[in-house]
């Protein structure tokens, strides 16, 4: 603003600015050339001193030196005459500068006054608009270059500071937004630090955190009521499905037997989903994953049996462990295994296949339409038209159990049937 305020003055008022000045540089040299006696009188003036810029120019720049009366005592070669160069008394124009007319052109006229013991007298300096033109164009042009240059730098470097400045101020800003996107259901427990924000910023994160420690509470309120309620159903519908096989005489044991497994299937799977939404639950160890397939296959086999479906494994590469959680790597082949052999048709099969990097779980069923792959995973979710039971949380379990080891579950259609693909994390650990 301050260069900008200089170069709008040396445009618009050059007069009053560096000619001004030029003249009363003008001034004091005539003044030093003067000598005076000692009581102040101008005996003579050095005029050698003076002559060179005048003689060169001389109707354009003069000089006069006059008395109180207005005499002319002394003057440059083209200020000769008797006649004043301004209408006003001098002792009224002392110390300014005037414009006015003299010889038909435009003049800017300097006075000032030089007091001394008992005499005084007032130096006059004329400069033609044409010399102050000329002036101005020199020396006024190369002060704009000048300014303009240095308003262009300082703008610059106006810019890197305030770019540097504010990517520094705005770091913990941005370490505090990388640290909120990073939360999730699974990290609740973490908080967004306040250290180095801006205090302008700090209310916000901590009202931010405490948003946090609330939905944390509600969060585990909700979970361990499942647990509970989880937990104390199972006992009863044991009770439930004693009772009924010790009365002989009750009608339709079959159907409650159903109805009370299914329950107590629902239970067991409501508790396994309380326990892999905590990581803490799990006990990780290096495992051998084909130990794992061989268990479910055992497991399920009779299942598979029943429903004419063979199931069977397979191991592409030598023996080799993960960093898993034994049991929680046993519910997730069941789920998907029994899903498997559930849709599959009978004479169909159900395959494994176990590799460095991956489980396969193939089946022949009727696979799986676009339109429900985006809903596989949801809670209590189940396909229309499922004709086996189920309470719509074995993926859901199964999902949880991928993310707590960092593995990935993915479906795949295949041409006959669906592939579900456990892909390990890439250096093998949870």
């Amino acid at each position: 603003m301050l260069v900008a305020g200089i170069i709008y003055a040396f445009n618009h008022y050059p007069q009053k600015t560096l000619v001004w000045a030029e003249q009363r540089e003008r001034i004091s040299q005539i003044k030093h050339a003067m000598h005076l006696n000692d009581n102040g009188c101008l005996t003579s003036i050095n005029s050698a001193r003076l002559t060179r810029p005048y003689n060169i120019v001389p109707n354009e720049l003069m000089y006069r030196v006059l008395d109180h009366d207005g005499r002319v005592l002394n003057a440059s070669e083209g200020a000769q005459g008797a006649a004043p160069w301004l209408a006003e008394e001098l002792s009224d124009v002392a110390g300014h500068q005037r414009e006015t007319t003299l010889f038909d052109r435009p003049f800017h006229i300097a006075t000032d006054r030089v007091a001394s013991g008992t005499c005084q007298y007032y130096v006059q300096v004329a400069v033609s608009d044409r010399i102050v033109q000329a002036i101005v164009d020199t020396k006024v042009g190369a002060l704009i270059g000048i300014a303009t240059v240095a308003v262009l730098l300082t703008m610059v470097a106006f810019g890197l500071t305030l770019t540097f400045t504010l990517h520094r101020q705005l770091k913990p800003l941005r370490l505090a937004s990388r640290e909120a996107a990073a939360l999730s259901t699974r990290n609740l427990t973490a908080r967004l630090s306040v250290r180095d924000l801006p205090s302008e910023i700090e209310p916000l994160i901590t009202a931010f955190n405490d948003a946090l420690s609330r939905l944390e509470h509600g969060f585990l309120v909700q979970k361990q009521f499942l647990a509970s309620t989880a937990h104390e159903l199972q006992t009863p519908l044991t009770l439930i499905r004693g009772q009924i096989e010790l009365q002989p005489d009750i009608a339709g044991k079959a159907q409650l037997f159903r109805d009370i497994d299914l329950m107590a299937r629902q239970v067991g799977q409501l508790l396994h989903l309380a326990e892999v939404s905590e990581v803490q639950n799990f006990s990780c160890a290096e495992i051998d994953p084909s130990d794992m397939v061989r268990d479910v296959v055992g497991y399920l086999e009779t299942k598979a049996r029943g429903r004419h479906v063979m199931l069977d494994w397979y191991r592409c590469t030598e023996s080799f462990t993960i960093l898993a959680d034994a049991g929680a790597l046993f519910v997730l082949l069941k789920n998907l295994v029994e899903n498997a052999i559930n849709v599959s048709p009978p004479d169909g099969a159900v395959m494994l296949v176990v590799d460095r990097s991956s489980i396969h779980v193939i089946d022949e069923g009727p696979g799986i339409p676009d339109e429900h792959v985006p809903f596989l995973f949801d809670r209590f979710w189940r396909a229309p038209g499922t004709d086996y039971d189920g309470a719509g949380l074995g993926l859901a379990i199964c999902k949880e159990i991928a993310v707590a080891h960092r593995w990935t579950l993915l479906p795949r259609r295949d041409t006959s049937g669906t592939t579900f693909v456990i892909r390990f994390a890439p250096d093998g650990s949870n």
